[in-house]
């Protein structure tokens, strides 16, 4: 049983989604807690996976008995043993914190959004732990018609937000799909491993190099760097509360992630390094990414947009990390993806408890909301810290290494826009710091002018603990950085 985990991580929820409509049809408040029944299971088996790996290298697990690169084959390191985790742990919380806000924003629809919540899952977790380019394009595209069908079931220009995301959505996969067959085409193999072998001889190929650019070019609009970004604002500001706060964090950062196996496992370093500047190319369109997304966010009034905005700037950091081409930078990049990750689904789920109380998500909505929801604000505020780098949260620690990987390269515009960023998410969170402190005199006084007390409204506790313990966990992580960064990080970063 033990051995046959990693293919159970991606069978339990793609199972489940099937069994899902019939749950419903039975009795469709069990929906709720049949997906949180298969998102714990397959957290367990990714944390199973995870203490595995650091205690016994790398798995390798066969479809089918089939070895590669004939079969497909799914291989688990570190760095995929901690995407693995990041993935089915937000998913967990974000279904539990799911409740209250599909009941409210998609009552009639709660087994359909189960169902396809649980296969946007399924893809999400078959990109990262597969082996082989052609299956990572099967579950890229799984998740992508899953987040599809997620998106356009939001509020009023959900399905227009949904066709841009559809159309700029499919560009990058039919890049990424092109650059396969190129590969294909001059190797006749898809194992990721078995091309690290075959690819070295081929890298002058005028074919080869066509594949890296359509592979970077496709995944570039995946992960919504900047200025391809265009789809993702509308498409997670118009989605239902719980299908930002699950699509935020991760489908950036799987991107990311998939970017830094396709540089640094299917092809060897020195390939985007010396001999092509792909890396110099990336720093730069980091630095783009982190003024472009920053600027932009300045100038939102919608709290969700705002947070996308951020998200397209976290972007620029990690893709920036990794193309200063150090060891310090790279420890940085990949803390980024886990701390982002965090982050992005903390503020999100602020974001919708702010949308289940006011029904709406502009900022002037947080009005007094440190008096109403103070547990809520005291969650928003770790997060709001976390975002600006603030120790001892976790979005300081790799802020720091990002900043030593620049200083280290000696490249000053990556080294300054990681400082600008930050001063501008300062003025960002205290804007809306102060319109949460602020107490309408038109309901915060009576008539002799003598103040009286704001009615303490929580969230419901299904959508505030989750809130709460991501919270907590942004200053646990920054607490044990360096535990995170010695047993794992430091074996996935690439040998440079």
């Amino acid at each position: 049983m033990i051995a046959q985990i990693p293919i159970l991580i991606v069978i339990i929820p793609l199972l489940f989604a099937v069994i899902c409509p019939l749950v419903g049809l039975w009795k469709k408040g069990l929906c709720y807690f049949w997906t949180i029944l298969a998102l714990s299971l397959c957290a367990v088996a990714s944390i199973d996976t995870l203490f595995a790996v650091m205690g016994g290298g790398t798995i390798h697990y066969r479809l089918g008995g089939w070895a590669p690169p004939f079969g497909i084959e799914y291989v688990v390191d570190h760095l995929n043993a901690m995407m693995l985790v990041i993935i089915s742990v937000i998913s967990l919380i974000v279904a539990i914190y799911s409740k209250r806000s599909v009941e409210q924003e998609l009552p009639e629809k709660a087994v359909y959004f189960y169902t396809v919540f649980l296969l946007q899952v399924t893809g999400f977790l078959g990109i990262v732990i597969t082996g082989d380019l052609f299956n990572l394009f099967v579950f890229l595209e799984i998740g992508a018609l899953a987040g599809y069908a997620l998106i356009a079931i939001g509020e009023d220009g959900a399905p227009m937000a949904t066709f841009r995301y559809i159309v700029m959505g499919t560009i990058g996969a039919c890049f990424y799909l092109l650059g396969v067959g190129y590969i294909y085409i001059s190797t006749g193999s898809l194992n990721m491993a078995d091309l690290q072998q075959i690819l070295p001889p081929l890298y002058h190929s005028k074919v080869i190099l066509t594949a890296v650019a359509f592979l970077l070019a496709g995944l570039a609009i995946k992960m919504a760097l900047f200025p391809v970004h265009v789809w993702l604002p509308d498409a997670y500001t118009k989605a239902p509360s719980a299908v930002s706060a699950l699509i935020a964090p991760l489908m950036t950062k799987i991107s990311l992630y998939v970017m830094i196996r396709v540089l640094f496992t299917v092809f060897q370093p020195r390939l985007s390094i010396e001999l092509l500047p792909v890396t110099d190319i990336m720093v730069w369109a980091g630095v783009i990414a982190i003024l472009g997304g920053a600027v932009m966010a300045l100038a939102q009034t919608d709290f969700k947009r705002m947070l996308c905005y951020i998200v397209v700037a976290e972007v620029g950091y990690i893709v920036g990390g990794v193309g200063l081409a150090n060891t310090v930078a790279m420890k940085g990049a990949i803390l980024h993806i886990l701390n982002d990750a965090v982050m992005t689904v903390g503020l999100f789920t602020v974001a919708g408890i702010v949308t289940y109380k006011t029904k709406s998500h502009n900022i002037s909505d947080f009005e007094d909301l440190f008096k109403k929801m103070p547990f809520t604000m005291t969650a928003f505020v770790v997060g709001a810290l976390s975002i600006i780098g603030v120790p001892p949260t976790c979005g300081f620690f790799s802020k720091w290494y990002l900043i030593q990987g620049a200083v280290i390269a000696k490249h000053w515009a990556f080294l300054g826009a990681l400082v600008l960023s930050s001063l501008i998410s300062v003025i960002l969170f205290f804007r809306v710091f102060e319109i949460g402190y602020v107490f309408r005199a038109s309901h915060g006084t009576h008539a002799d002018g003598a103040e009286h007390a704001a009615i303490i409204d929580e969230a419901p506790l299904s959508m505030l603990i989750p809130t709460i313990a991501i919270a907590i966990a942004m200053i646990l992580i920054g607490l044990y950085n360096q535990a995170i960064l010695s047993n794992i990080i430091a074996f996935a970063v690439p040998k440079l």
